[in-house]
């Protein structure tokens, strides 16, 4: 069987924020950028590996969520416990210094005890974003 990971989505309540942190402060590239009716879904990927993606998307879009799922969504993307996503580097050391001036540090570099050495941040949505060391 030959199933990759095409795209992932993460929810994003300020668009400018979103591509500040995704595009400018990680270096993905900017693959689509799509309004409708006041929103907006940006889908974003690492230079050269076109077949992964992000789409930063408005969180409570879907006309089937109620008001009150809404709400929730809003508080869990508040809290930082909505979405997550897990990114890695060669580079451990070199994108926590980069992503520390613009992100919220969550925990900075650590050799976790079941094998991964990691960082995490929060995103301008309070998306959780780890970050793990690759060998």
């Amino acid at each position: 069987m030959d199933i990759t990971i095409h795209t992932a989505f993460l929810p994003q309540d300020d668009p400018e924020a979103a591509l500040a942190f995704y595009r400018d402060t990680l270096g993905f590239e900017v693959r689509k950028d799509v309004g409708y009716e006041g929103m907006r879904w940006i889908t974003v990927g690492p230079p050269g590996q076109p077949g992964t993606s992000i789409v930063l998307h408005p969180p409570a879009a879907d006309p089937g969520i109620t008001d009150d799922e809404r709400r929730t969504i809003t508080e869990m993307m508040a809290k930082g416990t909505y979405a997550s996503i897990v990114l890695a580097t060669h580079d451990l050391d070199g994108v926590f210094e980069r992503v520390q001036a613009t992100a919220e540090v969550v925990q900075e570099p650590t050799q976790q005890p079941y094998g991964i050495r990691d960082c995490a941040f929060r995103d301008p949505s309070g998306n959780m974003v780890r970050v793990q060391q690759l060998t």
